[in-house]
């Protein structure tokens, strides 16, 4: 058996990014299982001359998932308003029941003093799951 392809988390963490970013674009990443490398296909941008055209059909490629499948959008603040904000979980909710949720969100973690806690559990949230997901897929995460 060949040893797992080796991903740079950095390469990974932006690849996810612009993947999240760009999903109701039609912005999907991918990694190459024998080789780690990311790519983005995008509807509104070109392809890169390097960019394989079966990214979608091959089985040798792995599409990144996106931040709900990785419960990284409504679950992880609703985990971070339970560790930190106990007594905020019902006006977080009820912001997640209308549109501007996260907008209202942060607005309220600025007014707590709690906004660089906030990005700083989602970083790491963000970075264990994509960990994980490598791990789970064979793939050998570079440290950050």
């Amino acid at each position: 058996m060949s040893a797992p392809a080796k991903i740079d988390f950095n390469d990974l963490l932006t690849a996810f990014e612009l993947a999240s970013i760009g999903e109701a674009s039609g912005c999907l990443a991918f990694v190459p299982i024998k080789t780690g490398k990311t790519f983005i296909k995008s509807d509104d941008l070109d392809a890169d001359a390097e960019t394989p055209e079966d990214l979608e059909t091959s089985a040798e490629y792995l599409c990144l998932p996106d931040k709900r499948e990785l419960d990284l959008g409504r679950d992880l603040v609703f985990s971070f308003v339970q560790e930190k904000l106990p007594d905020e979980m019902d006006a977080v909710r009820d912001f997640f029941r209308h549109r501007g949720a996260y907008t209202k969100f942060k607005n309220l973690l600025a007014s707590r003093g709690m906004l660089e806690a906030w990005y700083r559990f989602e970083e790491a949230s963000t970075e264990a799951a994509l960990r994980q997901w490598c791990e789970a897929n064979g793939l050998q995460v570079s440290k950050k």
